[in-house]
């Protein structure tokens, strides 16, 4: 397996509790996770970028965005490998991009409703 880099959004509940699990996950100890609210990225990734989108770098330092990059992670993890496979397909990646795209304007809403159910516990 190749050395993998995931930038994500730490101030976002709903992206921390996500991370929090690949973290768990057999395989997972291979991956540098890298919070992008803290405000580093990478010399080639803006925070805002990084904030406004998932993203991974794979061991050959190709950048991955959007469902391309959650197909990445995926494949990287052994419980996930299968999902990673089928996502990455060339016929289902555009439709895995748009699904991601339609997904973008309501992260901050479920964001703050997932907030406030894990508060409630």
């Amino acid at each position: 397996m190749d050395k993998l880099t995931v930038y994500f959004d730490g101030s976002c509940p709903l992206c921390r509790a996500e991370i929090d699990h690949y973290r768990r996950c057999r395989g997972a100890d291979g991956i540098a996770f890298v919070d992008v609210s803290a405000g580093t990225a990478a010399p080639d990734l803006s925070c805002a970028v990084a904030l406004a989108r998932f993203h991974v770098r794979d061991g050959e330092g190709r950048l991955h965005s959007g469902a391309a990059a959650f197909a990445r992670l995926w494949r990287a993890l052994p419980g996930w490998r299968w999902l990673g496979r089928i996502v990455g397909m060339p016929v289902l990646l555009p439709v895995a991009e748009l699904a991601y795209r339609g997904f973008l304007p309501v992260r901050p809403h479920l964001s703050r409703l997932f907030a406030r159910v894990r508060g409630r516990r």
